[in-house]
């Protein structure tokens, strides 16, 4: 079944359960008889068998203009040990597409003893551009693999351009849900460190706690100058990771986008970075996201600052949301009427992409003993969470697995 668009071919969110070759056959019909290039497949939202895959894949493999693969959610209720060599034989047939640029196998299972085939596809696919792994399951030490394979990546882009080929920067990489966890933080800083001309990262909702933040941005995310979107909310900064991005969002001179919100901040951590944002390196910003992050009223002050001041002077939305000030304060009055006067000056109507968001989940505001109380644990945080967490900081130690590698071999030999 294709779209109504006849350069793309879709299966997307139909439910089948494809098992054989037999099965498959009659609906990949209009893609071996399209006489449109294709330049996208979506395959999402069904489940495939290994038969039902290798059919698929002597069909994949012959699409030389296919663009974008949409591979989300295709294992779902299979056997724990159909799924290597089912996806190992579609990304090895997408090996022969020398334009597929982007890649979504969000929403399937690739723990430890599933990544396999995807590190092996990762450390040779030099056209990839956009990747797009949500709620994977990965863990930290298949998280660490990922990582790894990136950073391959990039010395195989880098050796092909020596070679004068024309070879795309990886600019998108989407790995949300997946547990990475700080021990994975030091080869994740590692291979972003080698992508500088990555655009968009997000990686939300990953358990990394403070020092792993801290490591990413500083020793990986820091020396990405060509940064337009960064989130990762839903992790952990207090002061240590807040202060590693005061220090680095400077450097985004491009930034568009900063999501930090429910990662534990506090007062002078929001205020740290809100201080940093108001010198003037992140103009273009237009997006901040900073709900549930315990920023305070002097925090406040600092933000609205910042937008004054002209630090600030395209931000059109911001999300505060769950914080501890009073939505009465003045400053917020200023704030939201300010961000209103741009909507109108640029003549849009409201929506979520302007404005303040709906403070109705606010925090009351601390008392003096409270305020006291919050000092003392950022104290006793700066000092001790090391020592806390030296088991999770520690780099996962990973042995090297012959199985990978002659995968990787395999793939290497299928590439063009």
């Amino acid at each position: 079944m294709t779209t109504t668009e006849p350069h793309i071919f879709s299966l997307a969110n139909q439910s089948l359960k494809l098992d054989s070759a037999a099965s498959v056959d009659p609906r990949i019909a209009p893609l071996l008889n399209s006489s449109t290039p294709i330049t996208e497949i979506r395959l999402n939202g069904n489940t495939l068998g290994v038969p039902a895959a290798e059919a698929l894949a002597s069909v994949l493999s012959s699409q030389k203009a296919l663009q974008v693969a949409n591979l989300a959610d295709i294992f779902t209720a299979r056997l724990l040990s159909e799924i290597p060599p089912a996806l190992s034989t579609l990304l090895t047939a997408l090996l022969h597409c020398p334009n597929l640029h982007t890649i979504d196998l969000s929403d399937n299972a690739f723990g430890l003893n599933t990544v396999q085939p995807l590190v092996a596809f990762l450390k040779e696919h030099v056209p990839l551009r956009h990747l797009i792994l949500n709620n994977n399951g990965l863990g930290p030490n298949a998280g660490s693999l990922i990582a790894e394979a990136l950073e391959e990546l990039a010395a195989k882009k880098e050796a092909a351009r020596r070679e004068g080929k024309d070879v795309p920067m990886l600019e998108t990489i989407v790995c949300g849900r997946n547990r990475l966890e700080s021990g994975s933080m030091a080869a994740w800083a590692k291979a972003l460190g080698k992508h500088p001309g990555v655009k968009v990262v997000k990686m939300v909702q990953n358990g990394i706690r403070a020092e792993g933040i801290a490591a990413l941005l500083r020793e990986g995310l820091g020396g990405c100058k060509e940064l337009e979107v960064v989130d990762l909310q839903d992790n952990t900064f207090t002061i240590v990771g807040s202060r590693a991005l005061a220090e680095v969002v400077g450097g985004w001179e491009g930034l568009k986008e900063l999501g930090a919100g429910d990662c534990l901040l506090g007062g002078r951590g929001s205020g740290l970075v809100f201080g940093a944002l108001g010198k003037g390196s992140n103009k273009g910003l237009r997006t901040l996201k900073m709900g549930w992050n315990e920023v305070d009223t002097g925090a406040l002050k600092e933000l609205l600052g910042a937008v004054q001041g002209g630090g600030l002077e395209e931000l059109r939305r911001v999300e505060l949301n769950g914080n501890k000030f009073d939505e009465d304060d003045e400053k917020v009055t200023q704030l939201r009427e300010l961000l209103d006067e741009r909507r109108e000056a640029a003549g849009e109507e409201e929506g979520e992409d302007w404005g303040l968001d709906d403070l109705d989940d606010m925090e009351e505001e601390s008392d003096e003993e409270e305020e006291e109380e919050e000092e003392e644990k950022e104290a006793k945080t700066e000092g001790l969470l090391k020592e806390a967490q030296v088991e999770e900081e520690t780099p996962v130690a990973l042995e090297q697995d012959k199985d990978v590698d002659d995968l990787a071999d395999a793939l290497k030999k299928a590439a063009i």
